[in-house]
């Protein structure tokens, strides 16, 4: 489409002009030519990488190298089993982003998929049917009822023509077409000389010239929108990398200095002191780390199925409870996408009508009798209503469906049995009504219907016979259009023949009706939670201002007075745009680049943003937003495959649902990573103390590698399956850069470490002082390790609890499972004499097993009593 000309703008021969063609369409030569210039009517698809590479690049993450490293130490000590659980959390996290690589590709091919792949044009002056790829401009397009529109057109015929652009605009109702130009700054939803690419025409007939095809259409600016959005990565993914390379430095400058220390001053033998480094080096690797935190995040995917709720990429799932704000579509998603009408202003009175989607059932209130005002929506009226199992559906347009359940409600009988129709004259957008004639009984009458501005002036007597007073009833359907409905009005007339001339000054009013798309009562309570977990929701759809503040009001948005328009945006600089855009919760009018914008605004504060959607116009939106939520039944596929999860319920609700498992999930990884950098800090601890003071090993390098291969796929595991914590969704969503790796656990590090090493030199010691063997009291201290990282666990389980209470011992069969698996571990190593002789370990008396209990008993009140102070401390400020 050219940048210069406005086609919405433009009368159509300028148009024809432009273009250089005719409203006969093209000769099938020009028309060959033009394709060889303009290109097939597709979207230009991506150079991809190859699979090799896309899988190799999977490897190329520090903390993996720092896996093969530990692998490969490991693999030269003949460590085969924890080597090979190693490669095997390396090969599973290549083949999970190896999987993940191609979602860009698969948004743009859903894209793709939405051009008609068949059109109806003039070549040579006769209609033809062609592949819509070989669509040129210049193409004369001819569309009817239930076309999908090929390319973007500028309509020169329509007839009664409206056509579905939810998937652009997001209006829940077809929108009304005619040829003639519009302003030039028009928003999309009201260029309605236009039909765009990948619509649907729901009623009428009409030509259009083609202006633009593939890339060139507005879909495909928004394909091209898509492409060029960069793709933020998770709070997780993020946090684990700064990690793994501060671990990485860490350990690696770590190790070169004990080992120096170690053999350089305090005089340890080179292999001695080689196989101590490495076990301290290994020992504080958390190789086990990436898999639980891959089976914590599996497991809370498992959760989110459940609950309708689809995670298509793991890390996602960790980020939803992340999110401070959520962005969200009207249509669809907070409302039912279904047309209803639910008020009424007639002459003898307001009628109140309840009732859920098209379903002819509900109630009806009010003093007036609403007979006459049914009858006239039932008979002037094109659609079908049918029962299907999963509820009742409409065939034809939304808004006469929903005149049919109104009919249904108020009337005993169908009259579609009694009375047959004669004649009508089909609503078009000039004159903006639609007229039926029909016939009962020999008596014939005429029922119109239409927008109240051109209704209204037709009409001249009430049902009593009284003067019709236009002003007045102009006044109640603004009030009604203030309400957030759409209004129509309805009259009647006594007439034997359907005649366009004689329905002006001749028309007897009914009443006005008002249809609404209705929230969805769930997403009430979803937006209410929501809002009471801390997280922000903000309306921002293609519909107009009225009908979003309603909307906005009806769901319990904090902001719902005040809208900012499509028009309203294009005004703001993005500076004005961030600084508004925290207290505005209603946006309308809004386009694919307003929705970016905004997503970016609210990023640019720090917020975590989500953004639900159901149509083409959500999906660059979705891509750039933190989570891209997508409806699953009424969404479109590009907005499935742009997006992180999609709601198989199309409910606003599950969202809620999923914020709380997603904060379940993170409270999990938290309690995974504080359990196992601390207790592995401890793991190393006594080597180090022992190499630094000059004194004897309370325990060997290799035990310390059994107990941390023991423990890390045992123990560590056990937390992945940790349910939801109390009050979860009362606490204020966490802030954007938090770390994992928070002041609080770098102090348990130290302090966990710390008394580690007390309870293992001081138990190695006493086991010393009764006489024992520097084996025996090895295998004490080793034994003590397992005990305190036992206690450990139990401790961390609650991590806005205590660890004392009945709810902690009680525990979860994970945790009991994984406990009775370490323990029977270090009861075969301890006893089998096999495994002695391997490892250096000596059998114990039930005094050795006393004393280890009790110095974890002992550790576990200091370090509650330690959280219990931290927190009173926090409090008090």
């Amino acid at each position: 489409m050219s940048d210069k000309m406005k086609p919405w703008a433009t009368p159509v021969a300028e148009v024809l002009e432009h273009v250089d063609a005719g409203e006969k369409g093209l000769s099938a030569s020009e028309a060959a030519a033009r394709l060889d210039k303009h290109g097939p009517n597709k979207l230009p698809e991506a150079e991809r990488r190859s699979t090799l590479m896309r899988f190799v690049v999977q490897f190329h993450n520090v903390l993996i190298y720092v896996l093969l490293g530990a692998a490969l130490i490991k693999a030269l000590m003949g460590h085969w089993i924890d080597t090979g659980v190693i490669l095997a959390v390396v090969v599973l996290n290549a083949i999970i982003g190896f999987i993940q690589e191609g979602r860009a590709e698969a948004a743009m091919e859903a894209i793709r998929g939405m051009l008609a792949p068949r059109a109806a044009v003039l070549r040579d002056g006769k209609r033809v049917t062609v592949d819509g790829a070989d669509l040129v401009p210049g193409d004369v397009v001819l569309l009817e009822a239930g076309d999908k529109v090929p390319a973007d057109l500028r309509l020169f015929k329509a007839r009664g023509l409206a056509a579905q652009e939810a998937i652009l605009t997001g209006e829940s109702v077809p929108v009304d077409k005619d040829t003639d130009p519009v302003e030039a700054g028009a928003a999309l939803g009201d260029r309605a000389s236009m039909l765009w690419s990948g619509t649907l025409v729901t009623q009428g007939a009409g030509r259009g010239l083609v202006v633009a095809t593939g890339a060139g259409t507005e879909i495909g600016r928004i394909g091209g929108m898509l492409a060029g959005v960069e793709k933020l990565t998770t709070p997780l993914v993020a946090q684990m990398d700064r990690f793994a390379r501060w671990l990485s430095l860490f350990i690696l400058t770590a190790a070169a200095l004990l080992f120096a220390f170690g053999v350089f001053i305090r005089g340890y033998p080179l292999e001695e002191a080689f196989m101590s480094v490495v076990a301290v080096a290994v020992s504080s690797i958390p190789e086990g780390l990436p898999a639980v935190l891959t089976i914590t995040l599996a497991l809370g995917v498992q959760a989110m199925a459940r609950r309708n709720a689809i995670v298509r990429r793991l890390p996602a799932i960790e980020t939803v409870g992340a999110v401070s704000v959520i962005c969200t579509d009207k249509t669809g998603t907070l409302t039912r996408n279904e047309m209803t009408v639910a008020l009424a202003e007639t002459p003898s009175g307001r009628l109140e009508i309840a009732g859920e989607g098209y379903a002819p059932k509900g109630k009806i209130t009010g003093e007036a009798d609403p007979e006459a005002l049914a009858l006239a929506a039932a008979l002037c009226n094109d659609a079908e209503l049918h029962e299907r199992d999963d509820g009742w559906m409409v065939e034809g347009d939304p808004m006469e469906g929903a005149l049919l359940a109104f009919a249904g409600k108020a009337l005993e009988d169908d009259p579609l049995d009694a009375w047959d129709r004669v004649d009508a004259i089909p609503f078009d957008s000039r004159h903006r009504y639609m007229a039926t004639l029909h016939e009962r009984d020999g008596a014939r009458r005429v029922h119109v219907k239409g927008a109240p501005e051109r209704v209204l002036g037709m009409c001249a007597h009430l049902p009593d016979g009284s003067t019709f007073t236009p002003e007045d009833w102009h006044e109640r359907a603004d009030a009604m259009a203030a309400e957030g409905t759409r209004v129509l009005a309805l009259a009647v007339m006594e007439a034997d023949t359907l005649e366009a001339e004689a329905l002006d000054g001749g028309l007897t009013f009914l009443g006005l009706v008002g249809l609404i798309d209705p929230p969805r009562p769930e997403a009430i309570k979803a937006v209410a939670e929501c809002r009471g977990a801390g997280i922000g929701v903000k309306m921002i759809t293609g519909d107009h201002a009225g009908t979003a503040r309603a909307i906005a009001a009806q769901v319990g948005l904090e902001h719902a007075g005040e809208v900012l328009t499509g028009a309203d945006l294009e005004e703001m600089d993005d500076t004005r745009l961030a600084q508004v855009v925290r207290d505005v919760d209603v946006f309308a009018r809004t386009t694919p680049e307003h929705k970016l914008r905004l997503v970016k605004a609210l990023q640019s504060h720090g917020m975590t943003v989500a953004m639900t959607g159901d149509g083409v116009n959500d999906a660059p939106a979705l891509k750039r937003a933190d989570v891209g939520i997508a409806m699953g039944q009424k969404g479109s596929e590009a907005a499935k495959e742009a997006s992180e999860l999609v709601l198989a319920d199309d409910n606003f609700a599950s969202i809620a649902a999923a914020v709380r498992e997603g904060r379940t999930v993170y409270d999990n990884i938290r309690k995974v990573i504080g359990w196992t950098l601390p207790t592995n800090a401890g793991e190393s601890s006594a080597i180090i103390i022992a190499i630094l003071i000059g004194v004897a090993l309370p325990i060997t390098a290799l035990q310390v590698l059994w107990v941390n291969m023991i423990t890390s796929v045992t123990l560590g595991i056990a937390l992945a399956f940790e349910p939801t914590e109390k009050a979860t969704m009362e606490r204020p969503p966490r802030e954007r850069g938090a770390s994992l790796l928070s002041g609080a656990l770098l102090w348990h590090v130290v302090l966990v470490g710390g008394l580690y090493a007390a309870a293992m030199f001081g138990i190695f010691n006493w086991g010393i002082g009764q006489g024992y063997s520097v084996e025996h009291a090895q295998t004490l201290a080793m034994n003590t390790l397992v005990m305190l990282k036992i206690f450990y666990l139990f401790h961390i389980r609650n991590l806005h609890g205590t660890g004392l209470g009945w709810d902690a011992l009680r525990a979860t069969r994970a945790v009991w499972v994984t406990v009775a698996v370490a323990l029977s571990a270090q009861a075969v190593l301890t006893y089998v004499p096999l495994l002695q002789l391997a490892f250096g370990t000596q059998p114990m008396a039930a005094l050795d097993m006393a004393v280890i209990l009790a110095l974890g008993a002992v550790f576990m009140v200091l370090i509650e009593i330690e959280r219990q102070l931290r927190r009173t401390v926090t409090e008090t400020g």
